[in-house]
């Protein structure tokens, strides 16, 4: 019989992420073409629920179908979220869970992760989430082992993704488990995206807010160090440029920063090199020095430890578009050859 994934929709169920576990598991075929996965969504009581979008779901199931699911995935939703443990782990959410079965295997894509932390099935465990809310995730459960840099942790019968499009790797890597790659490799050329990711959810944090210099204290040296990240950045320069001593600068910075002088010029220069593989065509090389890492192993080294990824892959990934994209059907219109709009 195949194995039977119990989706469970709660209300504000985010769209997306409902949909990834029937695409992804319901693609999964034997070599006869036979269902590997039964895929069966279900809600609190067995009635509609809103989604993220404009319109709602109906469901065949309730909560029942949790006591014989052989893995039970909570999608994010509106009460999954960083508010879940406040206000919205009620009565009916906890009498639902309790239905699983022990050894049960459990899966989360983005904030679903709130509700099995916040059920305490995450205590002792390695756990994501969606990197924007890790910190309240952490404050609200300390217990569970966060590790907010990956995309996915798989901890045997209970497995949690990071936000969105994360789920998908998560789910292409549980039919790569249970089957193995071929399988996995299948579904992933029919739903057009790659088998496996290169790096974590760090390569996808948003940029540090700009440095004000107007403000008192270190910030005008901030702001001139950005400015000249392509050269050395002493210690005792950016001091001097703030009329402090090195003591006085160093624990200034850190009160105003939360890092040391050495850690924020290590991130603003990682962001520079960011933009620079982003929005130019210049070598990594070139990046290196422009964004003052020197040289491209160091660009590298830095990203590999900041971002987990190559410079190159970055570049692959994040790439900006060109001002005319190729037009569907039309790759002449960019001046492309026929054959060639890729």
């Amino acid at each position: 019989m195949a194995h039977l994934v119990a989706v469970l929709a709660l209300e504000g169920v985010i769209a997306f992420e409902l949909g990834i576990p029937a695409r992804i598991f319901g693609g999964a075929k034997d070599p006869a073409g036979r269902p590997l996965y039964e895929v069966a969504t279900c809600t609190l009581d067995g009635r509609p629920v809103t989604t993220s979008a404009d319109f709602r779901i109906t469901v065949d199931h309730g909560p029942e179908l949790l006591e014989r699911a052989d893995t039970v995935l909570i999608p994010a939703s509106a009460v999954s979220g960083p508010a879940v443990a406040d206000a919205c782990f009620t009565p009916p959410l906890a009498a639902a869970l309790a239905r699983i079965r022990p050894g049960t295997r459990l899966m989360s894509i983005c904030t679903g992760s709130f509700v099995l932390a916040a059920a305490g099935l995450l205590d002792g465990r390695p756990a994501t989430t969606h990197w924007r809310y890790t910190e309240r995730f952490a404050r609200l459960f300390p217990r569970v082992l966060l590790d907010p840099d990956v995309l996915y942790t798989d901890d045997g019968d209970v497995l949690t993704s990071g936000g969105v499009a994360a789920g998908v790797d998560l789910c292409l890597h549980v039919v790569r488990r249970d089957h193995g790659s071929a399988v996995a490799n299948a579904v992933a050329r029919n739903c057009l995206v790659p088998p496996w990711r290169e790096g974590g959810q760090k390569q996808y944090v948003e940029a540090p807010s700009p440095v004000d210099s107007g403000g008192s204290g270190t910030a005008a040296v901030r702001a001139w160090a950005v400015e000249h990240l392509d050269r050395p950045l002493a210690l005792r320069e950016l001091a001097d440029r703030a009329g402090m001593s090195v003591r006085t600068f160093t624990r200034r910075f850190r009160e105003e920063t939360g890092a040391s002088p050495g850690q924020w010029i290590t991130t603003q220069r990682t962001e520079r090199a960011r933009q620079l593989l982003e929005r130019t065509d210049l070598t990594v090389d070139q990046v290196a020095r422009e964004s003052g890492f020197g040289t491209a192993a160091s660009l590298r080294l830095r990203l590999r430890g900041r971002l987990d990824v190559a410079p190159s892959a970055y570049r692959r990934t994040f790439r900006a578009l060109p001002e005319h994209p190729v037009a569907a059907g039309n790759p002449t219109a960019a001046g492309l050859p026929a054959g060639r709009a890729s």
